[in-house]
């Protein structure tokens, strides 16, 4: 496992654990007998996982259930659907989020007929990111789609649209891939993904061209942080969505300089390549959960963050500092496997590093609010122990625009928000 996903590892860990077995077919789609159908919904907040039936009538009885279809982990999918008895359009479906144990979120959609919703025998992959409602293209992209049925693995190009040249190829499991290299030249890009069977050969067609551009010029304001700024939730949404992002949240357009899994040590490392070619007037940093959950000392962070405002300062960069937010160690041993334990002492060193972070000239204080009596991130705020969900993605959202606002006035009025 990449050092990157010590923080985001649960999107890609569970839903490889928990993926249905996938069947071996045919290297091409023109010798595999099979009637597939992909169904479409929305992202449910707090939704890990998802439920579709597939009912033989209109009414929603028990007698009408044809068949589940459980552990799905992305706001869709593609089923073999060859069983069915035609006429296919006598049949309807539904679906309903559920939480990490399969519990029930909320209640069912209504039925709908399998006209609804639906795409028959999709050619390819459907991306699901939402770059272009975004304020700001990331600067590390996380490609994701629903996949093909019985697909084992799939393929990302990523494309400059204006020479049509491919400049990167990635080699992605089932449902989403984090880019390991960020995007700073400016232009029109777009990527395609299509799914491979268990031979490593192409069993669907390329998918539509997905666009995202990158912007030339000055960025008035970036983040610079961990995951808990580069986004994703509820253990199996990746960033890429705008739920669980929260730049969402904030009244103020934030370019996203988040990388997943960093530790204080390598943003301080990445400050020149990755912040100057934005040439941000201020730069919000919130880091250091991934120290002190892993051990590193509290003395050795806020060295770091001193380093990174010696370079801020060093560049005419006005540097915001956000509070590292806390973790919930029962939720990591106990609800999610695989997840390292922190040290005893980990509330010592967030305490040491958010002491300094409150003495800077400006900063900001979100860990209090998502803490419980305990010191500890409050249950109702995550899944996985580590990651703030909606609700407190919402908040770190708003708090930060917030302050930008009351603080920066002179820099931030007249930008104007996608979403």
């Amino acid at each position: 496992m990449k050092h990157k996903w010590l923080l985001a590892g649960a999107f890609a860990f569970f839903a490889g654990l928990f993926a249905p077995q996938a069947v071996d077919l045919p290297a091409s789609r023109a010798e595999a007998a099979y009637h597939t159908m992909r169904f479409n919904w929305d992202v449910v907040p707090g939704a890990v996982q998802y439920e579709l039936v597939l009912l033989k009538g209109p009414e929603d009885t028990k007698e009408n259930v044809v068949s589940r279809h459980r552990e799905i982990f992305t706001a869709g999918t593609t089923i073999d659907i060859s069983g069915l008895k035609e006429p296919v359009g006598d049949y309807y479906w539904k679906v309903c989020g559920q939480d990490f144990h399969g519990n029930y979120i909320g209640r069912f959609t209504e039925p709908r007929p399998l006209s609804e919703g639906t795409e028959d025998n999709p050619a390819a992959p459907k991306p699901t990111t939402q770059f272009a409602k975004m304020d700001y293209m990331p600067l590390y992209p996380v490609y994701s789609w629903i996949p093909q049925a019985y697909a084992k693995s799939h393929e990302v190009k990523v494309y400059n649209a204006s020479s049509g040249a491919c400049i990167r190829t990635l080699q992605a499991g089932e449902n989403d891939i984090y880019e390991d290299s960020g995007y700073t030249y400016p232009g029109r890009y777009y990527w395609q993904v299509r799914s491979l069977n268990a031979d490593g050969y192409p069993m669907s067609d390329w998918s539509e061209p997905s666009y995202f551009e990158i912007g030339s010029g000055a960025t008035p304001v970036a983040a610079l942080g961990d995951s808990i700024t580069h986004g994703g939730g509820a253990v199996s949404v990746p960033p890429g969505y705008l739920l669980y992002d929260w730049e969402t949240y904030s009244p103020v357009p934030v370019k996203n300089l988040g990388y997943s899994g960093n530790t204080t040590a390598e943003m301080l490392a990445r400050f020149e390549s990755d912040v100057l070619p934005w040439q941000p007037r201020v730069l919000v940093i919130m880091g250091g959960v991934n120290d002190f959950r892993l051990g590193v000392q509290g003395w050795e962070t806020v060295a770091n963050l001193e380093a990174m405002k010696a370079k801020c300062a060093a560049y005419g960069i006005i540097p915001v500092f956000v509070t590292a937010t806390p973790i919930n160690p029962e939720y990591m041993t106990h609800r999610i496997a695989g997840i390292e334990v922190p040290p005893y002492d980990w509330q010592e060193h967030m305490k040491y590093i958010n002491g300094w972070v409150l003495s800077q000239q400006y900063s900001l204080d979100v860990a209090s609010a998502l803490q419980d009596g305990s010191g500890c991130l409050r249950r109702d705020y995550t899944t996985d122990g580590l990651h703030p969900d909606y609700y407190g993605k919402k908040f770190i959202g708003e708090s930060i625009g917030n302050y930008l606002q009351q603080h920066f006035g002179w820099i931030v009025n007249g930008l104007q928000k996608k979403s």
